[in-house]
């Protein structure tokens, strides 16, 4: 009595369909194995596609079959897309199967392989369904790729949104929070280009939810976050973005210059040193060993009365070693040098404010230009189209016009957008008011500011690490503004005549007296 393994397989998405169910095929291969004296060995349920033989149960079965001494005589199934739907991959399996003694046999689509012609009907068996599949999978492509280029974002959202679903049964992504608020402050710091982009990461995830190194990374050349969705290259069509439907967390313009930061195209003068550190230790890793031009790191050290004493030190071959304590009090100190005095912020005030105008009048002329470049192009656009109705123009020309006119027209609209983002979003009054008093008091943001606060701090001062020699600092370079301010003071620190240095730094001598009524000097 000859034997078999049922094999009955179903795909998820199969699972409705009729005369597709598991019990609906296991019922007709015993009704088979009754009518031709079978004996049923073994009966194998799989839920898995049939695209490859990379199945959990097949590779099972098979491995069953060839550790057996008493070897089946068949697989049955019911049809030849049970069994699979890649043509090149079944005929390797059959003839592995062949040269184990064992038959393949589709019982509602019986074929004798051993007569040749019949594998010209295996073939048109294997090949229909694989047909089938690929029409599909090509039909999901164009309809996927149809929604992208309407704006839809596919799939799970990205960090920051949250898929959702209304009411009409329509799907879309939304704004989730904490998350989105985080990304934006991400992107906005990497775009003042003093940390790098994974020092922002850490700091981030103090602040909401955990992301990966890598997803983070994803996340920053997402064009997505600016409102954009990205059309992958398909044959001769060209990869390129399209206006989204969601809203967008940040700008194109502040999009574009992180993606100018972290492609190296943007210069970036920030010491390369970690954000965390020891609270007593807030200029580790910006110093450098005066003797032997290392780096100097910091520790604690245990006193033999208990306690710990912190220093900044070098290598132990180097030996040199300074007090924490005394060289933070010493840079606190100097900070001053670069705080201006409180009595002229309001004449710096307006000072920048007239030279903001000024300089934002640049900004308004380029945008009117812009939006007349525009007007040209749409003009040219329409010509074209009169003389192409009039039939004074071909076809291929028209579309050649229509072309160029269209990727200007792209263009200066993006950067018009941008122009008008930066304006919509730039509080200058507020922003100079901040900075001024930031600087009017950078001693004390420092002393009372965290170990973050701290560092930062010396970062935006110091682009370059500072030489330490237990006593005063140097460094080869400062910042632009900090390096004007300390040079201002210093001029005025030469008076001799203050009497009261929160009153005024102006001059405070008067003119002589002359000549009856008094004159006074120049």
């Amino acid at each position: 009595m000859k034997s078999a393994i049922l094999y009955i397989r179903v795909s998820t998405d199969e699972q409705a369909d009729k005369g597709y169910s598991q019990r609906d095929q296991d019922e007709r291969l015993r009704r088979y194995c009754n009518n031709h004296n079978i004996r049923v060995d073994n009966v194998i349920f799989e839920d898995h596609s049939a695209k490859s033989f990379n199945r959990p149960e097949w590779i099972r079965l098979l491995d069953g079959v060839k550790k057996r001494k008493a070897r089946p005589d068949f697989v049955l199934f019911t049809k030849w897309d049970r069994f699979s739907r890649n043509a090149g991959d079944a005929y390797q399996m059959i003839n592995m199967l062949n040269g184990l003694g064992v038959e393949p046999q589709a019982v509602e689509q019986p074929l004798d392989l051993s007569v040749p012609e019949n594998k010209m009907m295996l073939a048109i068996y294997l090949a229909a369904p694989e047909v089938e599949n690929d029409r599909r999978a090509l039909n999901t492509f164009y309809g996927m790729r149809r929604a992208k280029k309407e704006g839809r974002v596919l799939g799970m959202a990205p960090y920051g949104y949250i898929n959702r679903t209304k009411e009409d049964g329509k799907k879309y992504i939304a704004i989730k929070e904490p998350e989105a608020t985080n990304l934006q402050w991400a992107f906005n710091e990497i775009a003042k280009g003093v940390l790098a982009a994974d020092q922002v990461r850490q700091t981030m995830v103090k602040r909401g939810k955990n992301i990966s190194r890598s997803a983070f990374h994803v996340a920053l050349r997402n064009v997505v976050y600016c409102g954009k969705v990205f059309i992958q290259k398909h044959k001769d069509e060209e990869a390129h973005s399209v206006q989204g439907q969601h809203e967008p967390l940040i700008s194109e313009a502040l999009f574009y210059k992180v993606q100018d930061i972290l492609d190296g195209n943007i210069r970036q003068v920030r010491p390369q040193t970690k954000i965390f550190s020891d609270d007593n230790l807030p200029l580790r890793g910006f110093l450098i060993c005066p003797d032997c031009g290392r780096n100097l790191t910091g520790s604690a050290s245990k006193g033999s009365k208990g306690g710990y004493y912190y220093y900044y030190h070098c290598i132990p071959k180097c030996g040199f070693r300074k007090s924490a304590v005394k060289a933070n009090e010493i840079f606190q100190v100097d900070l001053k040098k670069y705080e201006f005095p409180i009595v002229i912020q309001g004449i710096l005030h307006d000072i920048m404010m007239v030279n903001y105008k000024s300089f934002a009048s640049v900004f308004e002329n380029r945008r009117r230009a812009i939006a007349l470049e525009i007007e040209k192009f749409n003009t040219k656009l329409s010509k074209a189209r009169e003389l192409l109705l009039a039939e004074k123009l071909d076809a291929d020309d028209y579309r050649e016009i229509k072309e160029e006119c269209k990727s200007n027209i792209e263009n200066l609209e993006e950067e018009l957008s941008a122009y008008m983002s930066e304006q919509k979003n730039h509080n200058i009054k507020k922003n100079l008011d901040d900075a001024l008093n930031t600087l009017s008091s950078l001693s004390s943001l420092y002393k009372d500011g965290d170990i973050e606060t701290k560092r930062y701090i010396i970062g935006s001062i110091y682009p370059e690490k500072l030489f330490f020699d237990g006593s005063a600092y140097r460094t080869p370079r400062l910042n632009v503004i900090a390096e004007c301010i300390s040079l201002v003071n210093k001029a005025l620190e030469d008076k001799k005549n203050r009497t009261n240095e929160s009153f005024s730094h102006l001059s405070g001598l008067v003119a002589g007296t002359g000549l009856e009524p008094v004159t006074f000097g120049l």
